[in-house]
């Protein structure tokens, strides 16, 4: 990227869609960080609510007004839901007797209940109208098409904020908290403003809860050195995996997905693989530098991910990524399913006929089914997606209804299941699982993912492993040397990290020849082997077009 372009005017939406673009890291991030450190305490309030908007309008332009109006509206929605409570407690004390204040308390929890679907019709409404209606419309017509009406809606076709997906589900947390009473509605307008448009998460996350970062960034503590240099830190990791690694793997990922029909099986699962390992850096280095960007100012994130590739199930794997998406899931629609009066008596009539495992299953099946069509169908209005959250969906549930039978098959065959050798065992299947499912996720469509699959299990030929294979995919071997040392570093941190120790927390009680020491090694391994330059073209966050 080219700094002039910055400096007379090219600050636009393409180069600072990326936390690690140019214009983020040398302009944006610095004048947010030297302007907050000058300010005072209720000014600095200020800077980050200005650096926000100004964040959101630079990626989407005029279409900052969504995040405004959802602001605004959310305000309004938590103070009516106050109001309700309030006069219901009211009411209530003045009742005559425990039944009158029975019947009042369901009246309020109606009218409030009302009060959530108008804000759920309002904002998840919206979104869906802007970034599924196409999709809904073209299946329709094709619907229309097949059984002979000739008759076809128009397709609208509408311009998506970047990050709408994040901040929309974001703000309807908090909706649905001050609901259920875990949180009290803020009539603090500038506090709630802050914590939907904090501009680190804008783009891909991850999904606070109103009491994960609210009252941190309200409070704008002074910038200290320690979190100044530790998120620094984190910034830079993230960008090691974002252009060491899944940068440097695109080509090749772009080549295989693209074109998978002039290529066999082995070359299909490598660029599965290799896309696996892709989207995991592409998004935990993001996440990295939104984690480490709220550090300098004092403020922790919730973690998106805990080392998913060391999970032994795919129930497990979902706990460790993307952490925050499926917590919101669970809270919000895994546990209200479930726990809802017609499948808690689906539970109480299967729990007789089948059972204490699996009459509970039948009613999580429901919930279950609901979490992963609602999940497949987040990341992207197109069947390749909803198919990706069946197969999950289909994983745990199997799981789940075989575990019984698994742990007393490894107790008829003395298998030990707490041994090293079959841990390695659960992560290396779990893994298999998760690639195919990435295949699915990365591929053009449903039938092109359905195609590349059938050449996984059915075309074996290795003739293609030749004399230049590498080069028509797009990399040589010494990119895959680069990619490989960079993995094997990040794969021993992540096992430090794994048995609780933490290299940042270590290296900040060395002396500070070796702390600069290790922080200018890794600026150097990121400028020598970084994916950018000539030959390269930037890659835009995965996660950013969800």
């Amino acid at each position: 990227m080219d700094f002039s372009s910055i400096l007379s005017g090219g600050f636009g939406a393409a180069q600072l869609t990326s936390y690690f673009s140019l214009a983020y890291l040398a302009v944006f991030l610095p004048a947010t960080i030297v302007l907050y450190w000058l300010m005072p305490q209720k000014a600095r309030r200020w800077v980050m609510l200005i650096a926000g908007y100004a964040f959101f309008w630079i990626i989407s332009g005029k279409l900052v007004i969504f995040l405004i109006l959802t602001t605004f509206s959310i305000h309004w929605f938590g103070l009516w839901l106050d109001k309700l409570n309030q006069l219901r407690k009211t009411e209530a004390k003045a009742a005559a007797d425990r039944a009158e204040k029975k019947t009042i308390k369901k009246a309020y929890q109606r009218r409030q209940r009302g009060v959530v679907f108008l804000a759920a019709v309002l904002h998840i409404g919206t979104l869906l109208l802007l970034k599924y209606s196409p999709f809904f419309t073209t299946n329709i017509n094709s619907l229309l098409e097949s059984i002979g009406v000739h008759f076809a809606f128009d397709i609208p076709k509408y311009i998506l904020p970047i990050g709408i997906s994040f901040f929309t589900m974001q703000a309807m947390s908090y909706i649905f908290d001050v609901y259920n009473g875990t949180v009290k509605a803020d009539h603090n307008l500038l506090r709630l403003a802050l914590y939907i448009g904090f501009f680190p998460q804008i783009v891909e996350g991850p999904i606070c809860k109103y009491n994960d970062t609210a009252d941190q960034i309200y409070q704008a503590k002074q910038i200290s050195y320690a979190n100044l240099t530790l998120g620094l830190q984190r910034i830079l990791y993230g960008l090691m995996k974002k252009m060491v690694v899944a940068d440097r793997l695109n080509p090749v990922v772009t080549t295989i997905f693209d074109d998978y029909s002039k290529f066999s099986g082995p070359t299909i699962f490598f660029g599965a693989v290799a896309y696996t390992i892709q989207l995991y850096m592409d998004f935990s280095g993001t996440m990295d530098a939104v984690c480490g960007t709220a550090q300098i100012f004092g403020i922790t994130m919730p973690e998106n991910f805990k080392r998913p590739f060391f999970s032994k199930s795919i129930s497990e794997f979902w706990k460790r990524w993307h952490i925050t998406l499926g917590a919101w899931f669970r809270d919000y629609i895994f546990y209200p399913v479930s726990m809802s009066k017609p499948m808690k008596n689906l539970t109480t009539s299967a729990r007789k006929k089948l059972g204490n495992h699996f009459g509970p299953l039948l009613a999580g099946a429901v919930a279950l089914f609901c979490v992963w069509f609602c999940n497949g169908l987040w990341h992207g209005a197109a069947w390749s997606y909803i198919f990706f959250g069946m197969y999950h969906f289909a994983l745990i549930l199997s799981g789940n209804i075989i575990a019984p039978f698994s742990k007393n098959l490894n107790k008829k065959l003395h298998i030990n299941s707490e041994c090293f050798a079959y841990k390695v065992m659960q992560i290396v299947r779990t893994t298999v699982f998760v690639v195919i499912g990435e295949m699915f996720f990365r591929a053009h469509g449903l039938k092109a993912g359905l195609a590349m699959f059938k050449k996984l299990v059915t075309d074996f030929s290795l003739a293609e492993l030749k004399d230049g294979y590498l080069t028509a995919l797009g990399v040589d071997i010494k990119d895959i040397i680069i990619v490989a040392v960079t993995l094997i570093i990040i794969f021993v941190v992540s096992v430090l990290n794994e048995k609780g120790i933490l290299i940042r927390e270590k290296l900040s009680q060395k002396n500070i020849v070796l702390r600069w020491l290790v922080f200018l090694s890794l600026i150097l391994f990121i400028v020598i082997f970084g994916a950018y330059g000539a030959g390269y073209d930037p890659v835009d966050p995965i996660y950013a077009n969800f």
